[in-house]
Formats: C-alpha cells, sequence, structure tokens
C-alpha cells in the first residue's frame, strides 16, 4: 500500500513540476491578478537575468520526469530539491500566501530523499 501511495504522490509532484518548468518556457498559465508586488519584483529580477529562468525551468522538467520514474526518482529528488528550498523561502519571505502548499511540497521531496536515503549513503562513505 505505501509503494503505490509513493507511486501516486510521485506522479502527481512530477506532474506539477514538469507543468511548472514548460510555463517557464510557454506562459500558457496566466500571472494572477492579486499578486504581490515584491513578488513580481523578483519575478522581473529572475527574469532579467536572462540565465536563470530557464534553467530553473530545465530544472523543474528534468526533475519532474525522473521523479515519476521509480528507477530513477532518487535522482529527481536531489534535482528537484533545490528548486524546493527556492519556492519555501520565496514563499517565506515574499508571499506567505503560498507557505502552506510549499511546506506539503517539501514534505513529498524530503519524503522520498528519505526513502531512498540508502542509495545516497555511497555518496557520502
Amino acid at each position: 500500500m505505501k509503494k503505490k501511495i509513493l507511486l501516486v504522490v510521485s506522479i502527481l509532484f512530477g506532474l506539477m513540476f514538469i507543468n511548472a518548468g514548460l510555463n517557464k518556457f510557454f506562459n500558457y498559465i496566466p500571472v494572477p491578478a492579486d499578486m504581490p508586488e515584491k513578488m513580481m519584483n523578483a519575478m522581473k529580477a529572475i527574469m532579467e537575468l536572462g540565465w536563470l529562468l530557464p534553467l530553473i525551468a530545465v530544472a523543474e522538467i528534468t526533475g519532474g520526469l525522473l521523479f515519476m520514474i521509480p528507477k530513477y526518482r532518487a535522482l529527481g529528488a536531489i534535482i528537484i530539491f533545490p528548486v524546493m528550498i527556492g519556492i519555501l523561502l520565496t514563499n517565506l519571505f515574499i508571499a506567505p500566501s503560498g507557505l502552506p502548499m510549499a511546506l506539503a511540497l517539501l514534505a513529498i521531496n524530503l519524503w522520498v530523499i528519505f526513502e531512498n536515503r540508502a542509495k545516497y549513503l555511497p555518496m557520502i562513505r
């Protein structure tokens, strides 16, 4: 039962990140009208850099795809983790209304990392 729950949660999590990454390239999800000004300024700064938004998008798409495949889920979780930290910090300091969702996504990411800890241990021994 635990494996089935993990599979379903991983697929939904992966699809969410793939969608977020693709949206950074194709802009098919409109920007909310009530987005805080601080958040708009942060997004403008990221876009003005030119290279950061595509890098985040590629990490989200790649990590999301790998997250959905059981064999590569451990790698996907590690690729997504820095993006998750960015999402968490952004919601913590700029847009606190998104904090519950960010914490839920971080919990899923940490759960998958914990479930795959045996795959990471050889790297630090």
